[in-house]
């Protein structure tokens, strides 16, 4: 008969008791990355801007420093010609977000890198040189939201939008979820993008 008494970690109680442990350590760090988390994606902050940031001017620059680009947040651009309160900004940002989802956008296109990839992605669609000019840009993405078969945007891709049937104040809706969804900084996401600002 062997009397060596058996290393702690050899024994059953000993990996019970550290399984526990674990399973609670990892929990707690959970919860607090959660909160973390949250307080970071919460409009507002220094990441996610509050929603009457779509009273400025939003650009999108590579910062060499920092090896991305960054939103750039400049003067007065009032959407739609008028100045929105903070409340005001917040229900037009919600209505385009919630028709967003009710016309299932992400099922061809991506926001902030989620949904598919059939077609462009959303994540800075407000910058996009696509929209020609910075004076036009309001009223033709209304105008493509509302009627894309008669405002097609294919760029030779051969791939056109169906119409959804979204009114002209779904369609202003969606425009300011755009133009604040453009201000998030996204991490450099997405990468070597040129803005309609780029070349004025």
């Amino acid at each position: 008969m062997n009397d060596t008494p058996q290393p702690l970690w050899a024994s059953e109680a000993f990996w019970k008791k550290t399984a526990i442990w674990v399973t609670a350590g990892s929990f707690i760090v959970l919860v607090v990355l959660t909160f973390d988390s949250l307080s970071q994606t919460k409009a507002g902050g220094t990441r996610v801007p509050a929603y009457s940031v779509i009273n400025k001017k939003i650009d999108y620059q590579y910062q060499a420093k920092l090896f991305k680009s960054i939103p750039v947040i400049g003067e007065n651009e009032f959407l739609f010609g008028k100045e929105l309160t903070e409340e005001e900004a917040f229900q037009l940002v919600d209505l385009g977000k919630k028709t967003s989802q009710a016309k299932n956008c992400m099922n061809c296109h991506t926001l902030l890198g989620n949904g598919a990839y059939f077609a462009p992605d959303l994540t800075k669609a407000w910058l996009d040189q696509g929209w020609l000019s910075t004076q036009l840009r309001e009223d033709a993405m209304v105008k493509f939201l509302i009627d894309p078969e008669k405002n097609a945007r294919t760029f030779s891709s051969n791939r056109k939008m169906p119409n959804l049937a979204i009114t002209e104040a779904e369609a202003k809706g969606l425009v300011a979820f755009l133009k604040w969804m453009s201000s998030i900084d996204t991490n450099g996401f997405p990468y070597n993008f040129k803005t309609i600002y780029a070349e004025q």
